[in-house]
């Protein structure tokens, strides 16, 4: 571990002209002998000699899967004129995301479990951490979005057309990305001014807020009114979607049409299975307040939103959605046409 030692001297000018900042450097002195800690290690990950390969080899061929299969989602969305409308638009920028999502955190996961390195440096971490946050909260908004135009598309049919057009979509997929990227990089911020003594070991498959903070050798409790605007954002994007899902049903149910019912039943059901299992996981390991898990549980919800939930997503669009297998079937009808021509 990389450390160096904390000084024992400081201004008694400045303690009287900043009692904050001298209320801060007592704590630090306090450490004593104590060092400083520049990287972290991952403690949950299993040596390769002792099982890690085991482990090695699943989640590179889930992570393969989850890049694959968002790819193609995304580039069957662009090419298919049939799919340029507002839900597939949103699905094709949902498997963008996705993609960068799994990307901060599982491409480290694999390296931890084949090195005997499984330390990651302290900027490494803060980035993960940004990154992940900023990527899921614009996931959130992504899908929260999806609901607001499977509203309107089913309980406001003639003004669809007007109300979701490109420019909107566009705007919302913007402002999505923007409250992501917002929103965490004041908490970073904040835990990057934050020093770090003794232990350095983070019981979790990344860097997340809840065991960097435990790990800090000061006084964290303003991580509460993170906390707090964090729980509003989940709870925001969950009641939009519920009660749009809510209204959505109650306009179903009362079709005439049984055609009608189902085909509005099957352009919602991937949207609102997906919706579960993000805002599902998300809400277990996010709104638990006062609640504590053990490392087993904190780890088994963390590898569902994770790794679970991007695995998922490519099946759940791709195989209930019947568009989309039909343009899927094109994109490949087409390419082995265009190789046998080649030929």
């Amino acid at each position: 571990m990389k450390q160096y030692s904390v000084g024992n001297q400081h201004s008694n000018n400045r303690s009287l002209l900043f009692p904050f900042l001298s209320s801060q450097m007592t704590q630090l002195m306090a450490s004593g002998n104590q060092t400083m800690v520049t990287e972290f290690l991952f403690s949950i990950f299993l040596h390769p000699q002792r099982g890690g390969l085991s482990f090695f080899i699943p989640l590179l061929l889930i992570y393969g899967f989850i890049l694959t299969g968002n790819l193609i989602m995304f580039v069957v969305i662009q090419v298919d004129m049939a799919l340029h409308t507002p839900m597939y638009f949103f699905i094709s920028v949902l498997s963008f995301l996705e993609i960068c999502y799994t990307t901060t955190t599982i491409p480290k996961m694999l390296s931890c479990l084949i090195s005997e390195q499984k330390s990651i440096s302290m900027a490494g971490c803060l980035l993960q951490m940004y990154f992940f946050h900023s990527l899921g909260i614009a996931e959130g908004c992504v899908l929260t979005a999806m609901a607001i135009d499977r509203y309107i598309a089913i309980c406001n049919p003639l003004h669809y057309p007007t109300i979701m057009t490109p420019k909107l979509c566009i705007q919302l997929t913007v402002g999505s990305c923007f409250c992501g990227f917002l929103l965490v990089l004041p908490e970073i911020a904040w835990i990057a001014t934050l020093p770090f003594c003794g232990s350095n070991q983070i019981h979790q498959i990344f860097c997340d807020f809840t065991p960097v903070l435990s790990l800090a050798c000061t006084d964290t409790s303003l991580v509460v009114i993170a906390d707090a605007i964090h729980a509003v954002e989940i709870v925001a994007s969950f009641l939009v979607i519920a009660l749009s899902y809510i209204r959505i049903i109650m306009v179903i149910l009362g079709m005439h049409s049984t055609e009608g019912r189902h085909k509005a039943f099957s352009t919602c059901a991937a949207h609102l299975t997906v919706f579960l299992l993000f805002f599902g996981s998300v809400a277990l390991m996010y709104l638990r307040f006062s609640a504590t898990y053990s490392v087993f549980w904190d780890i088994a919800i963390a590898v569902t939103f994770v790794i679970l939930a991007p695995f998922f997503n490519p099946i759940i669009y791709s195989l209930i959605n019947k568009d989309m297998k039909e343009a899927i079937g094109r994109l490949f009808r087409y390419q082995k046409r265009a190789s046998w021509a080649g030929k």
